[in-house]
């Protein structure tokens, strides 16, 4: 697609450039260094499309939240796409004025004004500001007059653009991330990546890999930030504590590295980025992430309490597709979620939430095994386990062999690989026990041969039959596959899946001599999903009210409604 059908697309409702300019001298600025770079003018769009990744000449300039703004553009001889953070500066002046308001801000605000959320250290900051500040037109900008008394600012007179930028680095500082804000506030990034001293990359949702223009330079820089990161994630890092995982204010999963003693390049740290929304399964269908079909059957399974595992490579989108499906467990059900760090979110009402606890000690900590232990205990009807990794695998399958089915993810490229590593130290599940795991959902970053774009895809659904103790072979039934040439997905068809016939068919009351009443029901519900995508239902809670009322007036009398012209997602 050429730049030009972009540009003759029609805006989305928004500041108009001209707009944005206006209210921004810094923008103003920047775009007309530009020329005097050689770059030619960006093209201005206030929200993004993800057709955009097929666009030649990269060159785009769009809103993360006044006053920040990003410039993506192409360098000569880079791989990567260059990510231009436009921000207020200011001069190095700038600092003692920053010194002098913290001296007088330590005075005016207690320990019993400063508020819990962002929101209420931002108001408090502020109300404290328009205290101190006395606007003075006269003064040029950057330059201040101090009030003292005993040696502490009482008042402090400068002109409205010092204040506006000294509001902004405050609360930059002192409430948001600091430099991280425009990669937090920016929606299209799903990873921010410091990999030491230097630049910081980060995945673009739409552009892939780009790096950025903000840089640590030098290792005193990089450290005091990180400590202050680790903070924020309640996670605070030490000489004895060099490697913590945590959570920051936004929710965002962050892991740090802290020091040169572990770290060849010194501190790091990676942040994944989760939406407080979960992305719908019908805006996923949409991406050709999965397709309706394959959906209506995950519909299918855990909406009958059969124990569903994500399986897949680091970033393929196996939680983004675990939160999609969570719509489909039945809306009275009881669900424990158990978490490293909380990114599973479900719309359900009866949810328990639990996360682990990294302690001093051994003792004082609680780990996924701990949790998973107790949940047994809930009686609930869904375990939801974020990631699993080691010994927990075998309480997971405790639980589901006690009939507390479990949905999770987990890291393994295929079946083969799935089982491998459940069978293989140090997990070590009986082969015999493998068969209660019911479904395996396989998942990739795949790269595309009709456009050369990296997607994600899932490659198969499987179905886990059982183990042949004779042959000692695994038997399981590839139900879904993923074709790479047409980028569509093959269903085996009728009378192919083990679980519908024997497992689901059966829990309906439906006789062996009417089994195909349960691939009507999966044809009905594939429907289902094709018609609210026509009709424009993505949102996440919107998916959830339409499959409630499914799921209360059945599915074939919900479709009927909706071919009505019903809008049952606003039920």
């Amino acid at each position: 697609m050429s730049m030009m059908t972009y540009e003759q697309k029609e805006k989305q409702p928004g500041k108009s450039l001209a707009e944005a300019v206006k209210a921004n001298p810094h923008l103003a600025k920047y775009l007309a260094n530009l020329r005097s770079k050689g770059i030619s003018q960006p093209t201005y769009y206030v929200q993004l499309s993800r057709d955009m990744k097929y666009m030649k000449n990269v060159n785009i300039l769009y809103p993360v939240g006044d006053p920040i703004f990003i410039h993506v553009y192409e360098r000569a001889k880079s791989d990567r796409l260059y990510y231009q953070v436009i921000e207020p500066t200011v001069p190095k002046e700038f600092e003692e004025l920053l010194k002098e308001v913290d001296k007088a801000l330590a005075v005016l605000i207690g320990d019993e004004e400063v508020g819990e959320s962002e929101s209420e250290k931002e108001r408090t900051l502020l109300s404290k500001l328009n205290f101190l500040v006395i606007i003075d037109q006269s003064l040029p900008t950057w330059s201040y007059k101090v009030l003292k008394k005993s040696g502490i600012p009482t008042k402090i007179r400068m002109n409205e653009e010092t204040f506006s930028a000294l509001k902004y680095q405050l609360i930059l500082h002192k409430v948001k991330l600091g430099l991280l804000e425009p990669f937090i506030r920016d929606p299209y990034i799903e990873d921010i990546s410091c990999d030491g001293i230097g630049p910081i990359f980060i995945e673009h949702k739409i552009f892939g890999s780009c790096e950025t223009s903000v840089v640590f330079e030098s290792e005193d820089q990089l450290d005091e930030y990180i400590i202050s990161l680790s903070e924020r994630a309640m996670r605070p890092v030490t000489y004895r504590r060099p490697i913590v995982d945590g959570t920051l204010p936004d929710g965002s999963r962050i892991n740090i590295v802290f020091g040169s003693d572990i770290s060849m390049r010194g501190s790091n740290f990676t942040i994944r980025k989760f939406a407080d929304i979960p992305i719908s399964i019908t805006q996923l269908i949409k991406w050709r992430t999965i397709d309706a079909t394959a959906s209506a059957y995950l519909w299918l399974m855990l909406e009958s309490g059969l124990s569903v595992w994500f399986c897949g490579e680091t970033a393929s989108g196996k939680t983004t597709l675990l939160r999609a499906t969570c719509v489909f467990i039945r809306p009275e059900a009881k669900i424990i979620s158990i978490e490293d760090t909380p990114e599973i979110i479900v719309p359900h009402n009866n949810w328990v939430r639990e996360v682990t606890k990294q302690g001093e000690d051994v003792e004082s900590s609680i780990e996924l095994f701990d949790l998973l232990k107790a949940s047994l205990r809930q009686r609930p009807n869904y375990i939801i386990v974020g990631e699993i990794r080691g010994k927990e695998a075998y309480v997971a399958f405790q639980a589901m062999q006690v009939g507390a089915p479990v949905v999770t993810t987990f890291h393994a490229g295929s079946v083969q690989k799935l089982i491998q590593r459940l069978t293989g130290a140090p997990i070590e599940i009986p082969k015999s026990y493998i068969d209660i795991l019911n479904c395996a959902v396989i998942q990739s970053a795949v790269r595309l041969p009709s456009t050369g774009t990296l997607e994600r895809r899932v490659l198969s659904v499987n179905e886990i039959v059982g183990y042949d103790s004779v042959e000692d072979r695994f038997d399981f039934i590839e139900l879904f596959s993923w074709d790479p040439i047409s980028d569509t997905f093959v269903f085996r068809g009728e009378g192919s899946s083990h679980l519908l016939e024997n497992k689901i068919a059966v829990m309906r009351g439906i006789p062996r001599r009417r089994v195909r009443e349960i691939y009507v029901e999966l044809e009905n519900r594939a429907t289902f999903l094709e018609k609210l995508i026509e009709k424009g239902v993505l949102d996440y809670f919107d998916v959830w009210r339409a499959v409630k009322v499914a799921w209360k007036t059945g599915v074939e009398k919900a479709l009927n409604m909706i071919l009505r012209g019903d809008e049952i997602w606003k039920y």
